[in-house]
């Protein structure tokens, strides 16, 4: 249920029925040299349409994606064009604004961009629009993604690439994920020493974990567990 896709007159009639709308939100950045700059955004749409297959009470729709982020770790390589904390919380204050007047029972964001500005700013603006945040890096969530998100050895690794290979097959270049090493990074470690770019961690090909290890069946699987959280986020809180 796409919003940008009804009719006036079918978003109309369903307006009655008071729909959660459902927000992907990513960012645009490296993901190593085998993965698509939109992989969060992708990653957060897959998540958004397959939450909304199921929704039925309340019904859900799903607005087009942002897939501008607050993107400067990955600065050194080409692709990462990114917005500010500032322009990110005035974006989601206008679109929970607009989609209130418009009869929406709730927004929820859906983010897979896990710089930690990016996920400060959404946690921000959520909780001064009143929109709903799938915390997807917070313990309790994160213990539900496999062992590799939960090191947070995971940027462009085995579990983003996963997913991405589960809807846009296409987008992954095979021959350079299959060459790809397996690179062990604590990333909220290094951040946490200071470290807040993918060169000075270590990341020269913008990526750890290990992608070659992915597979269009283990992200499958992950989206049945994201997809899992988001409508029950949605079922007890809306």
């Amino acid at each position: 249920m796409r919003l940008a896709e009804l009719t006036s007159a079918r978003l109309e009639e369903l307006r009655a029925r008071r729909p959660v709308a459902l927000w992907p939100v990513g960012a645009l950045e490296p993901h190593g040299p085998h993965a698509p700059l939109a992989t969060d955004t992708l990653i957060s749409v897959g998540m958004c349409e397959r939450a909304a297959a199921r929704l039925a009470d309340p019904p859900a729709v799903v607005l087009p994606p942002l897939p501008f982020g607050v993107t400067r770790y990955g600065a050194a390589f080409a692709g990462a064009i990114g917005i500010s904390e500032s322009t990110l919380r005035a974006i989601v204050r206008d679109v929970a604004a607009a989609a209130a007047a418009q009869g929406v029972r709730r927004l929820v964001i859906v983010n897979n961009h896990f710089e930690p500005e990016q996920v400060a700013a959404l946690r921000a603006a959520a909780a001064e629009t009143g929109a709903l945040y799938l915390d997807l890096v917070r313990r309790r969530n994160a213990q539900r993604l496999g062992d590799e998100f939960r090191r947070g050895s995971c940027h462009a690794g085995r579990y983003e690439t996963s997913l991405v290979l589960a809807d846009a097959p296409r987008l992954v270049d095979r021959e350079a994920m299959a060459a790809l090493p397996a690179l062990e990074l604590d990333m909220p470690a290094a951040i946490a020493a200071g470290r807040t770019d993918f060169l000075a961690m270590g990341m020269e090909r913008a990526y750890c974990g290990a992608p070659a290890e992915a597979s269009a069946e283990e992200g499958r699987e992950r989206f049945e567990t994201l997809t899992e959280m988001l409508v029950e986020l949605v079922r007890e809180e809306a």
